[in-house]
Order: structure tokens, then C-alpha cells, then sequence
């Protein structure tokens, strides 16, 4: 092969990473601003928004582990209802849907992998209302939530592509790597830091801490969401988000800290002062 060729070659190949990254970016920035709206919103809208989401969720879940979207549809609608019910402040009633919701489902299918969907959709749905819909903090809280997600992401992709070096599981994820890990972790404490400035939250030790196992929490729902793909020998879990592919591919490592928030949340200052229980230490 001819010098020209390969410079060819290198540079049609940039100019698609290029596009990639252009076509993420924008496609992030659509999620970012109907994620913010429906947070700053709050209340029903928020729940709507969440329980849409949710049900994207278990139907790429379903279609992912070999199951059907009509198999899954009913628990689906339980799980939209259990969200909708909590953005009305009916936290324990939204928990009980869903706990039966799974249950029927490992009832009617025999395996994990169907109820499996429908606690990993309720986690994602229900953690994030009920800290929205806290009395003092709701929406400081899921704010300071989403922006360390979004760092973590941001700062493990950005990172680890600029800096390479070795990598962290590759049975799992093989583009994954320790340099990406550092750079999540270290976005993720500038950005809640940054939160906790502009909403006037003391930012102590503690705090630091908090963003810390959060980011973790999110690094490892990348990791978990990644080893259900391998197991199933599927790249993405869809295709309908351009750049990124699933909803579950957005959201995975939102399940895992949205999860870590609510039980830092709840063992703090109890179930019903969820968003003052994450930040204030």
C-alpha cells in the first residue's frame, strides 16, 4: 500500500471519529435538556418523563436478554405506574408495585433475566422521583446526582481515549481503562464540588466522599450493564439514541449511582428527607 493511501485511510478514519463525536455530542445535549427540564419541573411531569425512560429501559432489556417487548409490556406498566405513583410522594406504595411486578414476572418466566429487567427499570425510575420529590433539597440533589453521572462518564471517556494505557476488566469491557477510571473519578469530584458551590451546599469531607462513591457506584453500573451486553453478544442495548445506542446504554451507570444516592439518602436522614440526607454532612 502506497504512503498516500494510508494517509488516506488515517484520515477518513478522523473524520469519522470526528463525526462520531459530533453526532454524541449533540445527541447528549438533547438527553441533558429533557433530563433538566423534567428535573427542574419536578412533581408528575418528572415521574411521566422518568417512567418513559424506564419503560425504554426494560424493553431494550428484554430485547437484549432474548426476550419480547410483549412479554415484557404488563411489568413495564406496572413500573411506568410505580414511578408515576411516587412523584406524588407515595414512596412505599411505588415500592410495593414494583416488588410484586417482580415477582409476577419471575413467576410467569421462569428466569432471572425478565424480573431481572424489571428491578433494574424500577431502580433507575423510582430512585430518581423520590429524590426529586423530597421536601427540602429535591431538586439540589438530583442535580447534584446528574452532574457527577455525567462527569464521571465524560471524564472516563475523554480521558481514557486521550491517555490509553492498560486496561481495566477487557473480559468485560475491553475499552475501558485505569486512566479513563482516575479521569471519572476526578471529574466527577470537580463537578460536585462545583454543584455544591453555586447551591450554597458546604462542601466538607463527607461530601467529598459522597461523590466519590457515587462515582464509583457509576463506573460499576457501566461495568455491570457491559458484562449483561458480552453475555448476550450484543455491542449496544439499541440503536435509537444516535452516537450512544440504547437508553440502557445512557443510563447504566445512572441506575447504580441513582441507587448509591438513595441508600446514602435514606441511612442519612431517613426515606422522606432523601435529598437532604445526600448532601447535607
Amino acid at each position: 500500500m502506497k504512503i498516500g493511501e494510508i494517509a488516506q485511510q488515517g484520515e477518513r478514519a478522523q473524520t469519522v471519529k470526528q463525526r462520531d463525536l459530533i453526532v454524541r455530542t449533540a445527541s447528549a445535549a438533547v438527553l441533558f435538556a429533557i433530563a433538566l427540564g423534567a428535573t427542574y419541573v419536578g412533581d408528575l411531569p418528572a415521574g411521566i418523563v422518568a417512567a418513559i425512560f424506564a419503560c425504554f429501559v426494560q424493553f431494550e432489556w428484554a430485547l437484549l436478554t432474548g426476550g419480547t417487548i410483549v412479554r415484557m409490556a404488563p411489568f413495564a406498566a406496572a413500573v411506568a405506574i410505580a414511578i408515576i405513583i411516587s412523584s406524588a410522594g407515595m414512596l412505599v406504595a411505588a415500592i410495593a408495585i414494583a416488588v410484586v411486578a417482580t415477582i409476577s414476572a419471575g413467576v410467569f418466566a421462569r428466569d432471572v433475566w425478565l424480573p431481572g429487567g424489571v428491578v433494574y427499570a424500577s431502580v433507575f425510575g423510582i430512585s430518581l422521583v423520590a429524590i426529586r420529590v423530597s421536601p427540602d433539597y429535591g431538586l439540589a440533589a438530583v442535580m447534584f446526582l446528574l452532574a457527577i453521572v455525567w462527569a464521571t462518564d465524560s471524564g472516563a471517556y475523554f480521558v481514557g481515549r486521550i491517555v490509553g494505557g492498560a486496561k481495566l476488566w477487557p473480559r468485560i469491557s475491553p475499552k475501558k481503562t485505569w486512566a479513563g477510571v482516575i479521569g471519572g473519578l476526578i471529574g466527577a469530584v470537580a463537578a460536585g464540588i462545583a454543584v455544591a458551590s453555586i447551591i450554597e451546599i458546604p462542601v466538607t469531607s463527607d461530601l467529598i466522599v459522597v461523590t466519590v462513591v457515587l462515582s464509583v457506584s457509576c463506573q460499576a453500573g457501566d461495568l455491570y450493564e457491559s458484562w449483561v451486553k458480552r453475555r448476550f453478544g450484543a455491542k449496544d442495548s439499541g440503536s435509537i439514541i444516535p452516537g450512544h445506542g440504547g437508553v440502557m446504554d445512557r443510563v447504566d451507570g445512572l441506575v447504580f449511582a441513582a441507587a448509591a444516592a438513595v441508600t446514602i439518602g435514606a441511612g442519612h436522614a431517613g426515606l422522606g428527607e432523601l435529598g437532604r440526607g445526600l448532601l447535607i454532612w
